[in-house]
């Protein structure tokens, strides 16, 4: 496996080169400029505009400043935020917490629910339990969440004031108390994030498992006398689970990359929100090492998720 590892390492450096490359050429090439503000801004002297133009190197051919950022990101080097004043890590640093807390918990929530309720609904298909978790599965993904995040806070925030609509990073507490108004701040973009992504997955476990339990190894298994509990949960389940896998990994960079329009609806200081909020602003070097991070786990949990097939199914081996 370690040999499978290191060539599936050594192919993604050249993909990441070339993402990478794709993505700088793309920000170089948009219209904008970072520092457009400051022509506009008659209290701000040409000489100075130009020094900053040229400490920054905005003029330089993309290339040139391709290189050069890349030369600084295997330093360590993020690079500088022209907006927000401070280093691009220091500022990713700072919304980090608040995605890996809401978006994190929305991947667990919506795997703890579509994995019992997929395999649950496939050892009784067209059941009144299958009929009633697919109709919902349906309503779940159809429904965008912008639509369901204003539902609640409709319901929960406005109507019934449960619940704060807004998400604040400043809580004026301590102790449980604290963690208390944390976790109440959470509970609907957290729903939100977590039943929408539980819905798609629920239909794949759902079809995974199907089929599956139809294979003959599972009808052997039942003819050797094994009960139905130990059938399903050692020979169904773990084999159903590598398309599931697949799609858990491919939705795990999202836990950096955040949730772009959830974090939006209910004010979250995420880095869904930081990306947005630098695309407006044309701050190139956050945008670029925001989406290069989201590129290197994509390629790093697309590894992970080869790795797991081995592990799930014994028949898979690394070459």
């Amino acid at each position: 496996m370690g040999n499978y590892v290191l060539r599936r390492l050594m192919i993604a450096i050249p993909s990441l080169l070339g993402i990478s490359l794709v993505l700088f050429c793309v920000l170089a090439l948009a219209p904008g400029d970072p520092f457009e503000e400051l022509a506009t801004n008659p209290n701000v002297p040409p000489e100075v505009r130009a020094a900053l133009r040229a400490k920054f190197g905005i003029d330089d051919p993309v290339f040139v400043r391709y290189f050069r950022w890349l030369a600084a990101m295997a330093q360590g080097d993020w690079g500088f935020s022209f907006v927000s004043r401070m280093d691009v890590d220091q500022l990713i640093l700072q919304r980090l917490p608040a995605t890996l807390f809401v978006v994190g918990l929305s991947q667990l929530l919506a795997i703890a629910i579509a994995i019992p309720v997929g395999v649950f609904a496939a050892t009784r298909p067209y059941s009144l339990f299958d009929q009633i978790a697919s109709t919902l599965a349906f309503v779940g993904f159809s429904l965008p969440t912008f639509f369901t995040g204003l539902l609640l806070i409709l319901l929960f925030s406005i109507t019934l004031d449960w619940l704060p609509f807004v998400y604040r990073s400043d809580i004026a507490a301590t102790g449980w108390r604290w963690w208390w108004e944390q976790f109440r701040q959470s509970i609907m973009p957290i729903s939100v994030l977590g039943f929408f992504q539980a819905a798609s997955m629920t239909r794949y476990v759902r079809s995974a498992v199907l089929d599956v339990i139809r294979l003959d190894y599972v009808t052997t298994a039942r003819a050797k006398g094994l009960g139905e509990k130990v059938v399903i949960t050692k020979h169904v389940v773990r084999n159903a689970l590598i398309p599931v896998v697949t799609l858990v990994a491919l939705q795990m960079p999202a836990i950096f990359g955040g949730a772009i329009v959830t974090e939006q609806i209910f004010r979250i200081p995420g880095i869904g929100a930081l990306l947005i909020s630098s695309i407006l602003a044309n701050d190139t070097p956050v945008i670029m090492a925001v989406t290069f991070v989201f590129a290197c786990l994509v390629v790093f949990f697309n590894l992970v998720a080869d790795v797991l097939y081995g592990w799930l199914d014994p028949r898979i081996t690394y070459r």
